[in-house]
């Protein structure tokens, strides 16, 4: 089964975030979804053996919550898409679940935390990226994945997992030249190592190292300290992902020089993603495409078709991670948020050098993500930051401005950062994390500098 890190886990979240939050699921994902979880039910005695063993390396708590979680979200997934598969003769399908409100939530806490229900699972599998041992989890589940595209701009998703931390850096190195662009690098880390990170990342039998499988001599060229945490790291986020833009810029010239001296032939970037796995000099001796070997014809040759097939399903999932874009500054507030999806609500949580008590409330999100892309200082609660900057129409928002909601006598109980396309990123309320959602309909739109 050919098998792509994180899509099954958008898969499920696309549509479990998409019940919590009341969006229609377009019926792609509504099929995709319905097809990962049949994947995965129907599975060998391997598969589910693997997803076991991943699961059973967890510690106590974080083993039996993810047990809960991974059961809890498939239910989800199979209440939102089973109304929706075609059913077999002479059955008649059941009507779809009545679609759930969008809800004005505060900028307090709740009296008590939510009693969990199949609904609350797009929380639920949010949360698990902040328990110990989960992104090992979350590896683990990335050799079971089937290959399904991946999430469509304008739906609500709950991003989770690694996708959601490797999308600024993916964004970043595939702005490096023309001809490398972030859905390439992201369907290469996907087919490279399921974009699993860290210090358990696995190491590859030829002794290829991090999510962008790096052999030694490449490390030493590429490997650079791209994030400023004064450490090169090639199990990291940053480091990796920006050497792999800078060696496919490299190879990508380097091919079209060749082309042009006609010592090469074929699609450049077929053949720059054929060097990153065989090397340069395996293209420059085939004269194009390696082949001749069993490792070009089993190996390298599946790999190029495999990830350029991947292209278009990566670059809709990450749509919602690069709207504002071409904003200027307003992007680099969405992108100081990104970091901390995941993350859980706190009542009073966060200020502008980061989360405080374990994470953010609404209003020390949005201070600390405008702090960190401006340099502006907000008043610390959803109502003083409304007097912050200019009113702007909803319609006419940019990506970074703040959205205000949930209006008492003293003013907005909410404020969320617009990322575009009807949708927001927040730390909604007890009991939840940081994700994307979908504007609430009594939302008003300021900017702020």
């Amino acid at each position: 089964m050919s098998v792509d890190a994180a899509a099954i886990i958008v898969a499920i979240t696309t549509a479990a975030g998409a019940i919590v939050q009341g969006a229609d699921i377009p019926q792609p994902v509504k099929d995709q979804a319905a097809e990962a979880i049949q994947v995965v039910e129907q599975a060998s005695p391997d598969v589910q053996k693997q997803v076991n063993d991943a699961i059973s390396t967890l510690p106590e708590p974080a083993r039996v919550q993810a047990e809960q979680m991974v059961a809890q979200a498939s239910d989800v997934v199979k209440q939102a898409t089973d109304p929706y598969i075609p059913p077999p003769p002479a059955v008649e399908a059941a009507p779809p679940p009545a679609p759930v409100p969008p809800l004005a939530l505060p900028d307090t806490p709740l009296d008590q935390p939510p009693a969990m229900s199949a609904p609350d699972v797009g929380t639920a599998i949010g949360g698990l990226a902040a328990l110990p041992g989960v992104p090992a989890l979350i590896s683990g589940l990335g050799s079971l994945i089937p290959s399904v595209p991946a999430g469509f701009p304008g739906v609500s998703l709950a991003p989770v997992g690694a996708i959601a931390v490797f999308a600024p850096w993916i964004r970043k190195a595939g702005s490096l030249c023309e001809g490398i662009k972030p859905p390439t690098l992201a369907a290469l880390y996907s087919v490279e190592n399921g974009f699993r990170y860290g210090a358990n990342s696995p190491v590859s039998r030829a002794g290829a190292r991090g999510p962008g499988q790096f052999m030694p001599p490449a490390w030493a060229k590429y490997g650079k300290d791209a994030d400023g945490d004064g450490k090169v790291d090639i199990n990291g986020v940053a480091d990796p992902m920006m050497a792999s833009g800078q060696m496919l810029c490299d190879l990508f010239g380097q091919i079209e020089g060749w082309k042009k001296e006609g010592v090469v032939k074929g699609d450049t970037l077929d053949l720059t993603i054929a060097a990153y796995n065989a090397g340069a000099g395996a293209v420059r001796t085939a004269g194009g495409m390696p082949a001749g070997k069993f490792d070009y014809e089993h190996e390298t040759q599946p790999y190029v078709a495999r990830i350029r097939s991947l292209e278009e399903s990566f670059a809709r999932m990450l749509s919602p991670f690069f709207y504002g874009a071409a904003a200027g500054d307003t992007s680099r507030v969405v992108e100081a948020a990104m970091r901390f999806i995941g993350l859980p609500y706190v009542w009073g949580g966060g200020n502008i050098n980061g989360p405080s008590g374990g994470g953010f409330d609404c209003s020390g999100l949005t201070s600390f993500a405008v702090y960190a892309a401006t340099g502006v200082k907000l008043p610390r609660t959803s109502e003083t930051q409304w007097h912050v900057g200019v009113e702007v129409p909803l319609s006419q928002a940019r990506p970074g401005d703040l959205l205000f909601g949930n209006w008492q006598s003293g003013g907005p109980g909410h404020v969320a950062i617009y990322v575009g396309n009807g949708q927001m990123l927040h730390a909604p309320t007890t009991g939840d994390v940081v994700r994307i959602g979908p504007v609430f309909a009594d939302m008003k739109a300021r900017r702020v500098f």
